[in-house]
């Protein structure tokens, strides 16, 4: 063992015996969590400057769901937090007309790390995404350095290094920086360890459900994994560890875990009952059927500068895997200690390609997208069992021998992987060569105790093989996702200008204000204004399905509706202003974008509106015309029966009528005869073309629709409806004649004057989700009804007001749930207590 190491290893045993030891101890152990912090966050750092990425340079890194989803959520928590919003933590009114953001909120936005939105500016919620995801990151690293040496110690370098490693393992570097709620499991994974240390040894019993508590309330999804993983550590510690030899013993241990664990969700129910419940009420994604990677690509993923979704992601840096890898040979260590470990990675890595254990994973259901989400866990115990072989010095050479060789076999058995990029081999021989230094000068400090310098030098060369592999790993996982996958630019001027639009018109509750399209998707909650644009894993099947019936696209297979730009919709739905942008420039990944943007205020009915009893005649079917007619309560379209004759559409419709094209399964090109194309995305069933204008009926009446001339034409029975304004203005005038005379919106609630006498049903212009409960003039609330998919309120003739407000599903089972639990964990701590005081 290196001088080096052993004096840190007696210095942990020892000094705790000397007068000031203690403090002496203590600050030992937190040299590593701090070490392992900074180098983390340079590393990151340094990937990112060397990848020309931002906020280090010009490139965006709004790759998929990062600029999609949680750039956007974050610049609307701030807001929510400073209270600039017109909705509050029940509701979002900006997105999807009318969300429940409790249950957003415990999905993307409870981490205790997304607070620091708030420091940042408005047009600085970039900076803001990657400070958060940093932090994450480098907290994730000092955790595990200080799980390292508590499970046993040793040189406090060597755990800073490895909980480097972990922080930025392929899985941080290719799915966690690109999906920040997913980091919360990271830093998750090593606290419940320690979770499991206190309860194995019978120490803080209360602390220990607080960590769970928080960490499930932080992400409850990756939590869950985490749990799993630390459940393992735990089951191998009792198995292995002296303190716990007897069955007694471990039983105790077990027990003490299972408490804090089951107290700790109790405490974080309020939020985790709402969560679960919004998922039962989501849109549906089609079902998953787990295939295994191939094991050539889960042997590549072990190597640097690899990237897939497709397969796990397990680099945790070469020198790191070596060691890992000596542990079943190294004698130095006890022999159940290396059995206990060597099984736990091996069955946890054989878990991950079975689909019953792939499905206990992900609780139950094999998830869309990446399907290696756990693999963190894998990462977190191959760096355990790297502690464990190298905590008490360099193993021997005979173990050394052993690991290098498969070491060596597993990356030519990887060689083949498509995987593979040109830098993997060249960053994995470096790393290795300086590795292997490293163990030589390690070596050579054992037989010469006066050569100090030696184990320094192996040290750095030690730090300096990992930080190289994680930097270039960094850089062209990054740089592979830039080419591979969507991405959205960067928040620029476009963004502000259309920001400063909704400000100047915004006229909420009278009518809503619609930013249109703005590059990035969930337009409103980066721009702000009020309209149906909305990408959430708990989007309400209700939502996806009424604006789907309607005529409006969607992406994500429902679970990310986009705006509809039609007169129509915005009759139904309140928007009185409508932006509409136009590039002034192509959007580049390497600019922020720019564009004019235009605002038009048109009259519409108030966000109440009352449809008087019977049914209205309007065209019968189930074409996107017909229910916006039966929903609008008048026929204002024109519905031919158009002739196909290949690829072009001939109809008749009235003089002057708009042609409106619905097609949402087609993609391709459609035109009106001396109009320019309109491009049509249709991809089922993950996109969902929204209807769209394509000009001006002639006077002749002839209509004539010519498609692309490619790709098949899948179109409904009645694609086109030729809209007639006048009809439509009519309907408008009579709706905002018998609707709201007032409308007052707080938070979560809607109060509306109406009409004396008002008979029929009272339609509050946002999808029916569940939650919702209304009531007329002082009546007692009532579960809301729904008119057509919107929320509705029926009218006896007699009431004066309607009242709706939203309350998130599982508030009230969540608060008993976590009430029971506090009461638990009470007396949980009084009884430790009385038991110390005895």
């Amino acid at each position: 063992m290196p001088p080096a190491a052993e004096a840190v290893c007696a210095e942990d045993e020892t000094v705790g015996d000397e007068p000031g030891g203690e403090e002496r101890r203590r600050f030992a152990v937190l040299r590593a969590p701090a070490a392992a912090a900074l180098l983390t966050a340079a590393l990151l750092c340094l990937a990112t400057r060397l990848s020309r990425t931002y906020p280090f340079g010009p490139v965006t890194r709004n790759v998929v769901d990062l600029g999609q989803q949680y750039l956007p959520y974050h610049a609307y928590w701030r807001a929510l937090l400073l209270g600039e919003t017109h909705g509050d933590a029940f509701l979002n009114w900006n997105s999807g007309f009318g969300t429940n953001f409790l249950g957003d909120i415990g999905t993307y936005l409870s981490s205790p790390f997304d607070l620091l939105v708030v420091f940042f500016p408005a047009d600085r919620v970039e900076l803001a995404l990657y400070v958060v995801t940093a932090v994450k990151i480098t907290a994730a690293a000092a955790a595990m350095a200080l799980l390292l040496l508590r499970l046993r110690p040793g040189p406090w370098p060597v755990a800073a290094v490895l909980g480097t490693d972990y922080a930025l393992s392929g899985w941080t570097l290719n799915y966690g920086a690109t999906v920040p709620m997913w980091l919360d499991g990271l830093v998750a994974f090593p606290l419940l360890c320690l979770v499991g240390e206190w309860a194995r040894t019978g120490r803080r019993p209360v602390l220990g459900p607080l960590v769970v508590a928080l960490a499930w309330i932080a992400n409850f999804y990756t939590a869950y994994m985490a749990t799993l993983g630390a459940a393992v550590v735990l089951a191998v510690r009792l198995l292995t560890a002296e303190e716990t030899a007897g069955a007694r013993q471990r039983l105790a241990g077990a027990l003490r875990a299972a408490r804090s664990v089951l107290i700790g969700i109790g405490l974080a129910a309020p939020l985790v009952v709402v969560v679960f419940l919004a998922t039962k009420v989501a849109d549906p994604t089609p079902e998953t059927t787990f295939a295994p990677a191939p094991w050539t690509d889960v042997l590549a993923r072990f190597l640097p500068a690899t990237a897939s979704v497709a397969s796990p992601a397990l680099f945790i840096g070469t020198p790191a895997l070596a060691l890992a890898l000596t542990l079943p040979f190294n004698r130095a260590v006890a022999p159940r200690v290396r059995a206990g470990w060597t099984a736990a990675i091996l069955l946890v890595t054989l878990s991950l390609q079975w689909e019953p254990t792939h499905l206990l994973w992900h609780a139950g259901a094999s998830p869309n997208g990446i399907p290696y989400r756990q693999t963190f866990v894998l990462c977190g115990l191959l760096l355990i069992g790297a502690w464990f072989s190298a905590a008490r010095g360099v193993p021997r050479p005979a173990a050394l021998l052993a690991g290098t060789a498969l070491l060596g076999a597993l990356a030519w058995a990887a060689r083949g992987s498509v995987d593979i990029d040109r830098w993997t081999f060249p960053a994995f021989g470096a790393a290795a060569l300086l590795a292997l230094v490293a163990v030589l000068l390690a070596l050579g400090a054992q037989r010469k105790s006066t050569a100090r310098v030696l184990p320094v030098l192996a040290v750095v060369l030690l730090v300096a093989a990992q930080a190289g592999e994680a930097a270039v790993t960094g850089k062209r996982i990054e740089e592979q996702q830039r080419a591979k996958v969507s991405w959205s630019p960067r928040v620029g001027p476009w963004h502000a200008t259309a920001a400063a639009e909704v400000a100047r018109a915004d006229a909420w509750p009278r009518h809503r204000t619609d930013p249109g399209e703005v590059p990035g998707g969930n337009d409103v909650l980066l721009v702000g204004g009020q309209g149906a644009d909305y990408y959430s894993s708990l989007t309400a099947d209700v939502t996806s399905r009424t604006l789907a019936s309607l005529g409006f696209g969607h992406y994500a297979k429902g679970r990310h509706p986009v705006t509809l730009d039609n007169p129509v919709a915005d009759a139904l739905f309140s928007i009185g202003t409508r932006l509409r942008s136009k590039p002034t420039e192509p959007v580049r990944q390497d600019a922020a974008p720019r564009a004019t943007v235009t605002a038009t205020t048109t009259p519409v009915p108030p966000l109440v509106t009352v449809r008087p009893p019977g049914r209205p005649a309007t065209h019968p079917g189930d074409s996107a015309f017909a229910r916006q007619e039966r929903l609008l309560g008048a026929d204002v379209y024109e519905l031919p029966a158009p002739r196909r004759t290949g690829r072009t559409l001939t109809a008749r419709c009235p003089a002057g009528s708009q042609v409106w094209f619905w097609a949402p399964e087609y993609k391709g090109t459609a035109a009106l005869a001396g109009e320019r194309p309109v491009s049509f995305d249709g991809k089922p069933p993950s996109v969902r073309a929204p209807m769209q204008a394509l000009g001006t009926v002639p006077d002749s009446g002839a209509v004539r629709i010519d498609l692309g001339p490619e790709g098949k034409v899948r179109l409904p029975r009645e694609p086109v409806g030729c809209l007639v304004r006048a009809r439509l203005d009519s309907a408008v005038r009579e709706l905002t004649a018998t609707g709201a005379t007032r409308v007052r919106a707080t938070g979560h609630t809607v109060t509306a004057e109406l009409p004396p006498g008002s008979k029929g049903v009272a339609v509050l212009a946002s999808p029916r989700i569940s939650g919702w409960r209304c009531a007329a003039d002082e009546a007692d609330a009532r579960p809301a009804r729904a008119y057509q998919g919107l929320v509705a309120v029926p009218l006896d003739g007699r009431a004066s007001t309607v009242t709706c407000s939203f309350r998130p599903p599982g508030m009230r089972l969540g608060a008993a749930i976590g009430a029971a639990a506090l009461l638990a964990l009470a007396a949980t701590g009084f009884l430790h207590r009385r038991r110390a005081r005895r």
